[in-house]
């Protein structure tokens, strides 16, 4: 699979506001700063496409990204930390529960898992809270390239043991794996 031609289309703070599509939606989830945006931005081959930063809590709204007008990529607020109230952290909750569990166009999720660290508690949950209502889930493993080689295999191993799933490791900094062009394909079908 190539891209040739993705698209920001909008953001959106809600589900009613969501754009009105006729294609199958990815949803993109995880922590805060996980790394979603340079996912999107390095299988689009683009450097920009997605707003990336080193700051959490930077995306508060649903991204909107047509890819190549087959399917689109919703990158969704990171959970986790973030330096807002209480209240504004509720509301993306909510509106987040909205989308994944309301919206018609969702084929399913790839949540995203820092392989710097353990599987964190708020990682664990999500993953517990999509398997609950049945929603397809995908693991991918961000920030490999922090790993030392000798490392990667016990962590994906042991993200996998964790969340009881298999996972495929991501880096920016090397070649798409076939398994992440694979998933990224089942939505044309």
């Amino acid at each position: 699979m190539k891209i040739i031609k993705p698209e920001f289309l909008k953001s959106s703070d809600s589900l009613k506001n969501c754009p009105d599509l006729a294609v199958k939606e990815i949803a993109l989830l995880g922590r805060s700063n996980v790394g979603k945006s340079s996912f999107i931005n390095k299988i689009c081959n683009r450097k920009n496409l997605a707003k990336t930063s080193n700051t959490p809590g930077k995306t508060r709204l649903m991204n909107y990204f047509l890819i190549d007008e087959k399917f689109a990529i919703v990158d969704l607020p990171g959970y986790g930390y973030a330096k807002v109230s209480q209240q504004e952290q509720e509301k993306w909750r909510k509106e987040l529960e909205n989308y994944l569990l309301k919206r018609e166009n969702l084929a399913f999720v790839i949540q995203f898992i820092d392989g710097r660290h353990d599987v964190q508690k708020n990682d664990l949950m999500m993953r517990e809270w999509l398997n609950f209502h049945g929603l397809k889930t995908y693991t991918i493993i961000t920030k490999m390239d922090y790993v030392p080689k000798n490392q990667i295999l016990k962590t994906v191993k042991n993200i996998e043991k964790t969340l009881n799933d298999s996972a495929i490791p991501f880096s920016t900094q090397t070649p798409i794996k076939q398994e992440i062009w694979d998933i990224l394909e089942e939505v044309c079908d």
